[in-house]
């Protein structure tokens, strides 16, 4: 849905015409998955499909909000009634946003709201953070906040982590936020500090395949929170702030002082070796050898599968069925427990590839999988 569709729907909505119309997109993370919450590295980059957000101020503290793609009318809230995690729906995104702005001293009286979104819903590649980072860029231009992207970044992860209660990381939202078209963010969690690396893989004859395996997944759900709690839990023992503090070249004796906790172990090798296998990415792509990124992304999907233990028999199936027809690396990407693996191939290799990754999935009795190329994009911006 283009932004005059929207503009055109928040009229039928509201009776008037919008200020403004603003785009976010999902993203999709190229290496360095459970990192973002250890103050460790990630790597994503901005997809084309984004939430848009048609949006106007209103001064009488009420927040109305309507979204395209979810059943039912508009939903009418107080901004100064808003209260964390007593909602369950969709609208606890967007409201989560206000709520946070408001929490932070940002004078947001209310507005009116429609949105829409192509990011594919529990495909693992930030729906959520999009919702928010629309809705952030929207206040700030029309409340004139003049916060800064980062800082937005920051402003929606609360919103998801205390409004929602998803304790997510950082790294969704500030992808939605910052990234460059043509390139891949390089982000440092910890000092939010920022990198833009080239990634123009049509240039090189290369692909990347995102393959939604159609399998739904939450993350405010227990599981991921039970391995963050591992994580801090494996800090602590390791006296450190965070498991980015345990240096990749000390692991083993790292491993070795945490004795007979063998789920802390897996949890902890795991974020100590994806850090570095996003700086051993950066590295290649910078040096030009970007094939070369191929069995990296498949030792993180390893990891993932085998010592954090967040994959599922359909991410694992798009994974070996893809290395098996002639991809270059395949891992899954984002939270995991379904969601969607990355495939980076050569672009000569796409059909058959395909092809084999739906014709396994058949073979299996699977739900079809949603295979789409993914092109890097530019981050959160207003169309209108």
């Amino acid at each position: 849905m283009g932004a005059e569709q929207v503009r055109d729907g928040f009229v039928e909505l509201y009776g008037a015409e919008p200020e403004g119309v603003w785009s976010a997109p999902g993203r999709v993370n190229l290496i360095g998955e459970h990192t973002d919450y250890n103050d460790g590295f990630v790597m994503p980059f901005a997809l084309p499909h984004t939430a848009t957000a048609a949006v106007a101020r209103r001064e009488d503290g009420v927040l109305r909000l309507h979204s395209a793609d979810v059943e039912g009318g508009v939903v009418e809230l107080r901004p100064a009634d808003l209260t964390p995690q007593t909602d369950g729906n969709w609208t606890a995104y967007p409201a989560g946003v206000v709520w946070a702005l408001r929490e932070a001293g940002h004078p947001v009286a209310g507005a009116d709201i429609h949105l829409t979104s192509t990011v594919p819903s529990g495909g693992g590649l930030s729906s959520s953070a999009a919702l928010e980072v629309v809705v952030a860029l929207a206040l700030n231009d029309l409340y004139d906040l003049g916060l800064q992207r980062w800082q937005l970044a920051r402003l929606c992860q609360r919103a998801e982590n205390v409004y929602v209660g998803a304790p997510t990381g950082i790294m969704d939202q500030t992808a939605s936020a910052c990234c460059e078209a043509g390139h891949a963010l390089f982000l440092d969690t910890r000092d939010l500090s920022q990198k833009q690396i080239p990634f123009d893989l049509a240039a090189l004859g290369l692909r990347l395949l995102v393959v939604d395996t159609q399998v739904k997944h939450a993350h405010s759900n227990g599981e991921y929170g039970k391995r963050r709690a591992g994580c801090e839990k494996g800090a602590a023992l390791l006296g450190v702030d965070a498991l980015r503090d345990v240096p990749y070249t000390e692991l083993d004796a790292a491993l070795a002082r945490l004795g007979d906790e063998e789920e802390v172990r897996r949890l902890v090798r795991h974020v100590v070796t994806e850090d570095e296998r996003v700086e051993r990415v950066v590295a290649l792509l910078e040096s030009g050898d970007t094939r070369a990124i191929g069995p990296v992304l498949t030792e993180g999907h390893a990891s993932l599968r085998d010592d954090f233990r967040v994959s599922c028999p359909e991410l694992d199936l798009v994974v070996d069925t893809a290395l098996a027809s002639g991809a270059l690396g395949a891992r899954m990407t984002g939270g995991g427990f379904g969601g969607s693996a990355i495939v980076l191939a050569e672009a000569a290799d796409v059909d058959t590839i395909t092809k084999a990754v739906e014709e396994a999935f058949a073979a299996a009795g699977l739900t079809a999988p949603r295979v789409f190329e993914a092109v890097p994009s530019a981050g959160a911006r207003r169309v209108s």
